[in-house]
C-alpha cells in the first residue's frame, strides 16, 4: 500500500500538467501497475492533485429499525421459515394480517418491506435467529409385492395434481417397544399439498379409513398413491381400496429413500417440525394430534412457500439442481391448468377467510398440549379466551426471538438441580476439628489443613480426597463472608435508626 502511495505522489504532478493524449498513456501505465480500475485511477490522481483526501460518501440506511421490527413480526407469523421462502410470502401475509386487523404499517415501511430481498432478510434477522432408528425388516407377501409396480423418483416427470406419496411417521420417542401413535402423511407431487392424519395403532383398516378421510378433504381428486414397501400399505386391503376407487397404486424400491424424496422431505420439514420427537401414545395424544393437524394443514398449504425441484444434472461427482421460485401449494394449484375453475374458486374463498396468526396460535396451543402429554402431565380442561390469547400472542411476536425456541414440542425440559450427596462425607467426623483450626488460623489453605489431617490421622485420608476438603473450606469461607456482610448491614441500620431518633428528639426539645 505504501508503494502505491509513493507512485501516486510521483505521478500526480506529471498527470496534472500533461495533455489529453499524454494523460491517456499515463492512466494506462498507472492502471497496469496498481491494478486500479481506470475510473478509480482518475479519481485517485485528481484528488491527490488537489491535495485533498477523498471524501467518503456515507450510504443512506434503507432498512431502519421500524422495518426490522415489522419483518420480525412477519417472520414469526410465518413460523420462522427461511428467507428465500419468506420473500414471496411477505405480500400475502401482510395482506392477510391487515385484512384481519393484526398489522398496521405506514406506507413507507410497507413499501420497503415488500421490496426487501432474501439476502437482506438474512441480515436483518441475524439477531433473532440465535436427535437413527433401525430399518423395518418386515416384507409384504410376495404375490402382492409383485402385483404393485415400482415407481422411482425419475418416473414422476410432471404429473397433474392428485398423484401423492404416502408414508408413516412413528411418534415412538427413543424406543419402538410397545404401542404408540403414528401419523399418515401425504404430499402431492405437483403442488406440494400436505395432509396428515394420526393413527392410534398401526393397522391397515385404519389406513383405509384415513385415506377415505383425506380423499374427501383434498382440493383435487386422488389419482395415484405411491408408498414404500411397508406391509401396512402392501396388503390386499389397501390394494382393493385403490382398485375400487380408480387410484393408481405404486411403490418405491426397497431401502431406496430417494424414490420417495417428496414425502421424506415433508416428514422432516412439516411433521417433525410440528410434533417433535417425543413419544405419543393413547387416545389423548391422538386427539391432540388431530387438533394440531387441523390447523397446520391450512397454515402449511396456504401460508408456507416451499421449493420445488425443476431439474437435476449430474457431471461426474457434481450434481447441479435448479429450483422453481418458492410458492405455496395454494399458489401452485391456482397456477395449474389441470385444476378446474370451480376448485380454484373454492380455494380462493377458503384463503380469504383464513387468519394466519389465529392458525399459528392454534398450532402453538396444540403443541403445548402434546408437550404436556409427552411429559406425563395431566391436561386441565379450561375454556380458552381465543381473542385475548390471540391479542397476547400477537404482541409477543416482536420479542419472541429473545426466548429462543418458541415451539413447545422442541423445548428441552430444565434439568433438576441435584442438591443431595451421592456418597458419604469422609470429613464429617473431623470437620469440627478442622473448623476450629480455621477459626484460629483463617489464612491456612485447605491443602495445609489436609496435610495436617494426614499426619494426625495416618492412613485415614488419601490424596484423592483433597478436592472434597477444598469444597468444604470454600463453603465455610463463603458463609463467614456472608455473615460479616449482613452483620455490617445490620449495624449500619441500627446506627441510622439511632440518628433519626436523636434528630426527632432534638426537634421536639427545640
Amino acid at each position: 500500500m505504501a508503494t502505491r502511495r509513493e507512485l501516486v505522489l510521483a505521478i500526480r504532478e506529471r498527470y496534472g500538467a500533461a495533455s489529453r493524449a499524454e494523460k491517456s498513456s499515463i492512466l494506462d501505465e498507472f492502471a497496469g501497475v496498481t491494478g486500479y480500475h481506470r475510473k478509480h485511477a482518475i479519481r485517485v490522481l485528481r484528488s491527490r492533485q488537489s491535495g485533498a483526501e477523498p471524501i467518503a460518501r456515507p450510504r443512506g440506511r434503507l432498512y431502519d429499525e421500524a422495518i426490522r421490527q415489522a419483518l420480525i413480526v412477519v417472520w414469526e407469523a410465518s413460523d420462522r421459515i427461511c428467507s428465500k421462502r419468506l420473500k414471496p410470502l411477505i405480500p400475502i401475509l401482510i395482506e392477510a394480517m391487515e385484512r384481519h386487523g393484526h398489522l398496521h404499517l405506514a406506507p413507507a415501511v410497507r413499501e420497503r418491506l415488500l421490496a426487501v430481498s432474501a439476502a437482506t432478510i438474512d441480515r436483518l434477522l441475524t439477531g433473532p435467529r440465535v436427535g437413527v432408528r433401525g430399518r423395518r425388516r418386515q416384507r409384504a407377501a410376495s404375490p402382492i409385492r409383485r402385483s404393485v409396480p415400482v415407481r422411482t423418483f425419475a418416473d414422476w416427470q410432471d404429473p397433474p395434481p392428485g398423484y401423492v406419496e404416502a408414508d408413516l411417521v412413528a411418534h415412538c420417542g427413543e424406543s419402538t417397544a410397545g404401542s404408540f401413535v403414528q401419523s399418515l402423511a401425504l404430499t402431492d407431487i405437483a403442488s406440494g399439498w400436505m395432509e396428515c392424519v394420526p393413527l392410534i395403532v398401526r393397522e391397515q383398516t385404519l389406513v383405509i379409513a384415513a385415506l377415505a378421510k383425506l380423499r374427501a378433504t383434498l382440493p383435487f381428486p386422488l389419482r395415484g398413491l405411491d408408498t414404500d414397501n411397508d406391509s401396512v400399505f402392501l396388503n390386499e386391503t389397501v390394494l382393493g381400496f385403490c382398485q375400487e376407487n380408480g387410484i393408481e397404486f405404486t411403490r418405491s424400491r426397497a431401502y431406496r429413500k430417494n424414490d420417495q424424496a417428496w414425502i421424506e422431505q415433508k416428514n422432516g420439514a412439516v411433521v417433525r417440525r410440528l410434533t417433535g420427537y417425543h413419544r405419543l401414545a393413547g387416545v389423548p395424544a391422538t386427539a391432540a394430534l388431530n387438533r394440531l393437524y387441523a390447523a397446520s394443514r391450512l397454515f402449511v398449504n396456504f401460508f408456507q412457500p416451499s421449493f420445488k425441484l425443476a431439474s437435476k444434472e449430474r457431471d461426474g461427482a457434481k450434481v447441479r439442481k435448479r429450483y422453481h421460485a418458492p410458492a405455496s401449494p395454494y399458489q401452485r394449484l391456482l397456477a395449474s391448468d389441470a385444476m378446474p375453475a370451480e376448485a380454484k374458486a373454492r380455494l380462493r374463498n377458503v384463503f380469504a377467510s383464513l387468519d394466519p396468526l389465529r392458525l399459528l396460535d392454534e398450532i402453538r396451543a396444540a403443541q403445548g398440549v402434546l408437550c404436556h402429554l409427552a411429559s406425563g402431565r395431566e391436561i386441565a380442561s379450561v375454556e380458552r379466551d381465543r381473542d385475548a390469547e390471540l391479542d397476547r400472542f400477537l404482541k409477543s411476536l416482536s420479542t419472541a426471538w429473545r426466548d429462543g425456541e418458541v415451539r413447545p414440542t422442541h423445548r428441552k425440559e430444565p434439568a433438576t438441580r441435584r442438591y443431595w450427596r451421592t456418597r458419604c462425607d469422609p470429613f464429617e467426623e473431623v470437620w469440627p476439628t478442622v473448623r476450629t483450626w480455621l477459626e484460629q488460623e483463617p489464612e491456612r489453605t485447605a491443602k495445609e489443613l489436609f496435610q495436617r489431617l494426614q499426619i494426625e490421622r495416618a492412613g485415614a485420608f488419601t490424596n484423592g480426597q483433597l478436592r472434597t476438603l477444598q469444597r468444604r473450606v470454600k463453603a465455610w469461607r463463603s458463609e463467614m463472608a456472608r455473615q460479616l456482610v449482613f452483620a455490617g448491614v445490620e449495624l449500619a441500620g441500627r446506627l441510622v435508626a439511632g440518628a433519626i431518633a436523636h434528630r426527632k428528639l432534638s426537634n421536639i426539645r427545640s
